[in-house]
Protein backbone atom coordinates (compact mmCIF):
# COMPACT_ATOMS: atom_id res chain seq x y z
CA UNK A 1 0.00 0.00 0.00
CA UNK A 2 2.78 2.38 0.90
CA UNK A 3 4.64 1.74 -2.38
CA UNK A 4 1.42 2.42 -4.29
CA UNK A 5 0.98 5.73 -2.48
CA UNK A 6 4.65 6.49 -3.01
CA UNK A 7 4.25 5.83 -6.73
CA UNK A 8 1.43 8.37 -6.84
CA UNK A 9 3.54 10.85 -4.89
CA UNK A 10 6.48 10.40 -7.29
CA UNK A 11 4.18 11.14 -10.24
CA UNK A 12 2.85 14.26 -8.53
CA UNK A 13 6.32 15.51 -7.67
CA UNK A 14 7.49 14.91 -11.24
CA UNK A 15 4.82 17.34 -12.41
CA UNK A 16 5.58 19.78 -9.60
CA UNK A 17 9.33 19.78 -10.26
CA UNK A 18 8.78 20.61 -13.91
CA UNK A 19 6.35 23.42 -13.15
CA UNK A 20 8.33 25.15 -10.40
CA UNK A 21 10.86 27.80 -11.52
CA UNK A 22 12.72 27.90 -8.20
CA UNK A 23 16.09 26.15 -8.27
CA UNK A 24 18.36 24.32 -5.88
CA UNK A 25 18.03 24.61 -2.13
CA UNK A 26 14.95 26.86 -2.35
CA UNK A 27 12.81 24.22 -4.06
CA UNK A 28 10.48 22.53 -1.60
CA UNK A 29 6.96 22.24 -0.26
CA UNK A 30 7.83 21.54 3.38
CA UNK A 31 6.94 23.97 6.15
CA UNK A 32 10.62 24.86 6.84
CA UNK A 33 11.08 25.85 3.18
CA UNK A 34 7.87 27.85 3.01
CA UNK A 35 9.00 29.72 6.14
CA UNK A 36 12.44 30.29 4.63
CA UNK A 37 11.09 31.74 1.39
CA UNK A 38 8.77 34.01 3.37
CA UNK A 39 11.67 35.24 5.50
CA UNK A 40 13.81 36.01 2.44
CA UNK A 41 11.01 38.07 0.92
CA UNK A 42 10.73 40.11 4.12
CA UNK A 43 14.44 40.84 4.60
CA UNK A 44 15.58 41.32 1.02
CA UNK A 45 15.37 45.12 0.99
CA UNK A 46 16.97 45.58 4.39
CA UNK A 47 20.46 47.09 4.61
CA UNK A 48 21.17 45.02 7.71
CA UNK A 49 23.88 42.38 7.62
CA UNK A 50 22.59 38.83 7.16
CA UNK A 51 24.16 35.73 8.70
CA UNK A 52 23.23 32.46 6.98
CA UNK A 53 23.91 29.33 9.01
CA UNK A 54 23.38 25.71 8.12
CA UNK A 55 25.04 22.37 7.65
CA UNK A 56 27.37 21.70 4.74
CA UNK A 57 25.44 21.21 1.52
CA UNK A 58 22.23 22.99 2.56
CA UNK A 59 22.65 25.69 -0.10
CA UNK A 60 23.91 28.74 1.77
CA UNK A 61 25.34 30.38 -1.37
CA UNK A 62 22.11 29.71 -3.27
CA UNK A 63 20.19 31.50 -0.51
CA UNK A 64 22.67 34.39 -0.48
CA UNK A 65 22.23 34.84 -4.22
CA UNK A 66 18.47 34.74 -3.79
CA UNK A 67 18.64 37.53 -1.22
CA UNK A 68 20.74 39.57 -3.65
CA UNK A 69 18.29 38.90 -6.51
CA UNK A 70 15.37 40.09 -4.39
CA UNK A 71 17.12 43.18 -3.01
CA UNK A 72 17.28 46.74 -4.28
CA UNK A 73 20.95 45.98 -5.04
CA UNK A 74 20.08 43.31 -7.61
CA UNK A 75 21.30 45.47 -10.52
CA UNK A 76 24.74 45.67 -8.87
CA UNK A 77 27.39 42.95 -8.71
CA UNK A 78 27.33 39.91 -6.44
CA UNK A 79 30.87 39.15 -5.27
CA UNK A 80 31.97 36.35 -2.97
CA UNK A 81 35.04 35.25 -1.06
CA UNK A 82 35.61 31.92 0.68
CA UNK A 83 37.42 32.94 3.86
CA UNK A 84 38.70 29.38 4.33
CA UNK A 85 40.16 29.09 0.84
CA UNK A 86 42.24 32.28 0.67
CA UNK A 87 45.62 32.22 2.47
CA UNK A 88 45.67 34.41 5.57
CA UNK A 89 48.33 36.75 4.19
CA UNK A 90 46.25 37.42 1.04
CA UNK A 91 42.75 37.71 2.50
CA UNK A 92 43.19 41.32 3.62
CA UNK A 93 44.22 42.34 0.11
CA UNK A 94 41.34 40.29 -1.35
CA UNK A 95 38.83 42.20 0.76
CA UNK A 96 40.32 45.69 0.94
CA UNK A 97 42.59 45.82 -2.10
CA UNK A 98 46.16 47.11 -2.15
CA UNK A 99 48.32 49.81 -3.71
CA UNK A 100 51.36 49.26 -5.85
CA UNK A 101 54.39 48.34 -3.75
CA UNK A 102 52.38 47.36 -0.68
CA UNK A 103 54.16 44.00 -0.68
CA UNK A 104 56.57 42.06 -2.86
CA UNK A 105 54.23 41.07 -5.68
CA UNK A 106 52.04 44.18 -5.62
CA UNK A 107 53.05 45.50 -9.04
CA UNK A 108 49.89 47.58 -9.54
CA UNK A 109 46.97 48.98 -7.57
CA UNK A 110 44.20 46.43 -7.08
CA UNK A 111 40.65 46.94 -5.90
CA UNK A 112 39.33 44.71 -3.14
CA UNK A 113 35.96 42.99 -3.09
CA UNK A 114 34.42 45.69 -0.91
CA UNK A 115 35.11 48.15 -3.74
CA UNK A 116 34.32 45.74 -6.57
CA UNK A 117 30.98 44.97 -4.98
CA UNK A 118 30.01 48.64 -4.74
CA UNK A 119 26.27 49.00 -5.26
CA UNK A 120 25.83 45.24 -4.92
CA UNK A 121 26.33 42.46 -2.39
CA UNK A 122 29.37 40.83 -0.79
CA UNK A 123 29.17 37.23 0.45
CA UNK A 124 31.66 36.27 3.16
CA UNK A 125 31.49 32.49 2.86
CA UNK A 126 32.95 30.30 5.63
CA UNK A 127 33.27 33.46 7.72
CA UNK A 128 34.11 31.42 10.84
CA UNK A 129 37.52 30.75 9.28
CA UNK A 130 38.45 34.42 8.98
CA UNK A 131 41.80 35.00 10.76
CA UNK A 132 41.46 36.66 14.16
CA UNK A 133 43.98 39.34 13.19
CA UNK A 134 41.80 40.47 10.29
CA UNK A 135 38.50 40.48 12.18
CA UNK A 136 38.87 43.92 13.85
CA UNK A 137 39.76 45.48 10.47
CA UNK A 138 36.65 44.00 8.91
CA UNK A 139 34.53 45.12 11.88
CA UNK A 140 35.74 48.70 11.58
CA UNK A 141 35.15 48.70 7.82
CA UNK A 142 31.59 47.47 8.26
CA UNK A 143 30.90 50.04 10.98
CA UNK A 144 32.41 52.99 9.11
CA UNK A 145 31.56 51.86 5.57
CA UNK A 146 35.10 52.80 4.63
CA UNK A 147 38.12 50.59 3.94
CA UNK A 148 41.85 51.24 3.65
CA UNK A 149 43.64 49.26 0.91
CA UNK A 150 46.83 47.56 2.07
CA UNK A 151 49.66 50.08 1.89
CA UNK A 152 47.37 53.08 1.28
CA UNK A 153 47.23 56.30 3.29
CA UNK A 154 43.52 57.00 2.84
CA UNK A 155 40.32 55.08 3.42
CA UNK A 156 37.84 54.70 0.58
CA UNK A 157 34.05 54.58 0.99
CA UNK A 158 32.05 51.58 -0.17
CA UNK A 159 28.37 50.68 -0.37
CA UNK A 160 27.70 46.95 -0.29
CA UNK A 161 25.14 44.70 1.30
CA UNK A 162 26.97 42.14 3.42
CA UNK A 163 25.95 38.50 3.80
CA UNK A 164 28.02 36.08 5.87
CA UNK A 165 27.65 32.30 5.79
CA UNK A 166 28.93 29.52 8.01
CA UNK A 167 28.38 25.85 8.79
CA UNK A 168 30.01 26.23 12.21
CA UNK A 169 28.65 27.28 15.61
CA UNK A 170 29.82 30.90 15.86
CA UNK A 171 28.49 31.27 19.40
CA UNK A 172 30.72 28.40 20.52
CA UNK A 173 33.67 29.91 18.67
CA UNK A 174 33.08 33.24 20.41
CA UNK A 175 32.92 31.50 23.79
CA UNK A 176 36.18 29.72 23.03
CA UNK A 177 37.98 32.84 21.83
CA UNK A 178 38.09 31.74 18.20
CA UNK A 179 35.88 34.54 16.90
CA UNK A 180 35.42 38.13 18.03
CA UNK A 181 32.16 38.77 19.84
CA UNK A 182 31.79 42.30 18.46
CA UNK A 183 32.17 41.09 14.87
CA UNK A 184 29.71 38.28 15.55
CA UNK A 185 27.10 40.79 16.72
CA UNK A 186 27.80 43.00 13.69
CA UNK A 187 27.23 40.06 11.32
CA UNK A 188 24.34 38.44 13.18
CA UNK A 189 21.79 41.23 12.73
CA UNK A 190 19.39 39.09 10.69
CA UNK A 191 19.83 35.33 11.11
CA UNK A 192 18.76 32.89 8.42
CA UNK A 193 19.02 29.25 9.47
CA UNK A 194 18.77 26.65 6.72
CA UNK A 195 17.04 23.37 7.56
CA UNK A 196 18.89 20.10 6.88
CA UNK A 197 17.43 17.94 4.15
CA UNK A 198 16.45 15.23 6.66
CA UNK A 199 14.02 17.73 8.23
CA UNK A 200 12.32 18.54 4.94
CA UNK A 201 10.28 15.37 4.36
CA UNK A 202 9.18 14.86 0.75
CA UNK A 203 11.36 17.75 -0.45
CA UNK A 204 14.10 15.16 -1.02
CA UNK A 205 12.00 13.56 -3.73
CA UNK A 206 11.03 16.88 -5.28
CA UNK A 207 14.67 17.94 -5.46
CA UNK A 208 15.68 14.52 -6.79
CA UNK A 209 13.17 14.84 -9.61
CA UNK A 210 14.48 18.29 -10.53
CA UNK A 211 18.04 16.93 -10.60
CA UNK A 212 16.95 13.91 -12.66
CA UNK A 213 15.41 16.19 -15.28
CA UNK A 214 18.57 18.29 -15.48
CA UNK A 215 21.11 15.46 -15.61
CA UNK A 216 19.03 13.37 -18.02
CA UNK A 217 18.80 16.29 -20.43
CA UNK A 218 22.54 16.94 -20.15
CA UNK A 219 23.36 13.26 -20.73
CA UNK A 220 20.83 12.83 -23.52
CA UNK A 221 19.14 9.98 -21.65
CA UNK A 222 15.40 9.27 -21.44
CA UNK A 223 15.31 9.03 -17.65
CA UNK A 224 11.88 10.19 -16.45
CA UNK A 225 12.04 9.70 -12.70
CA UNK A 226 12.63 7.15 -9.94
CA UNK A 227 10.95 3.89 -9.04
CA UNK A 228 8.80 3.81 -5.89
CA UNK A 229 11.35 1.52 -4.24
CA UNK A 230 14.19 3.94 -5.02
CA UNK A 231 12.08 6.81 -3.69
CA UNK A 232 11.51 4.81 -0.50
CA UNK A 233 15.28 4.46 -0.04
CA UNK A 234 15.79 8.18 -0.64
CA UNK A 235 13.17 9.09 1.93
CA UNK A 236 14.71 6.77 4.52
CA UNK A 237 18.29 8.04 4.11
CA UNK A 238 19.49 10.82 6.44
CA UNK A 239 21.48 12.82 3.83
CA UNK A 240 24.36 14.06 6.01
CA UNK A 241 25.68 15.96 2.98
CA UNK A 242 22.24 17.49 2.40
CA UNK A 243 21.22 18.87 -1.02
CA UNK A 244 24.75 18.63 -2.41
CA UNK A 245 24.92 14.92 -1.56
CA UNK A 246 21.49 14.33 -3.08
CA UNK A 247 22.55 16.07 -6.29
CA UNK A 248 25.70 13.94 -6.54
CA UNK A 249 23.68 10.79 -5.87
CA UNK A 250 21.21 11.61 -8.64
CA UNK A 251 23.95 12.49 -11.12
CA UNK A 252 25.54 9.08 -10.49
CA UNK A 253 22.22 7.26 -10.73
CA UNK A 254 21.30 8.91 -14.04
CA UNK A 255 24.70 7.95 -15.45
CA UNK A 256 24.31 4.32 -14.32
CA UNK A 257 20.67 3.53 -15.02
CA UNK A 258 19.67 1.54 -18.08
CA UNK A 259 15.98 2.26 -17.68
CA UNK A 260 13.56 5.19 -17.80
CA UNK A 261 13.41 5.11 -14.01
CA UNK A 262 16.20 5.17 -11.45
CA UNK A 263 16.06 1.89 -9.54
CA UNK A 264 17.38 0.89 -6.12
CA UNK A 265 20.36 -0.78 -7.84
CA UNK A 266 21.38 2.60 -9.32
CA UNK A 267 21.76 4.17 -5.86
CA UNK A 268 25.03 4.19 -3.90
CA UNK A 269 25.50 1.22 -1.56
CA UNK A 270 25.31 3.37 1.58
CA UNK A 271 21.83 4.52 0.55
CA UNK A 272 20.66 1.05 -0.54
CA UNK A 273 21.78 -0.44 2.78
CA UNK A 274 20.76 2.44 5.05
CA UNK A 275 18.25 1.50 7.72
CA UNK A 276 16.27 3.72 10.05
CA UNK A 277 12.67 4.50 10.85
CA UNK A 278 11.18 5.80 7.62
CA UNK A 279 9.89 9.35 7.26
CA UNK A 280 6.10 9.38 6.88
CA UNK A 281 4.63 10.60 3.64
CA UNK A 282 2.35 13.62 3.93
CA UNK A 283 -1.08 12.13 4.48
CA UNK A 284 0.13 8.87 6.06
CA UNK A 285 -2.06 7.70 8.91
Amino acid sequence: VRLKRLSEEVKRLRTQAGATPTNGALLGESEPMRALRSLLERIADSDSTVLISGETGTGKEVVARRIHALSRRRSGPMVAVNCAAVPENLLESELFGHVRGAFTDARADRKGLLALGNGGTLLLDEVADMPLALQPKLLRALQERRARPVGADMELPFDVGVIAATNRDLEALVAGGGFREDLYFRLNVIRVELPPLRARGNDALLLAQRFIDGFATKAGKAVKGMSPAAAEKMLAYSWPGNVRELENCVERAVALTQYEQITVEDLPEKIRDYSRVRLPLVGDD
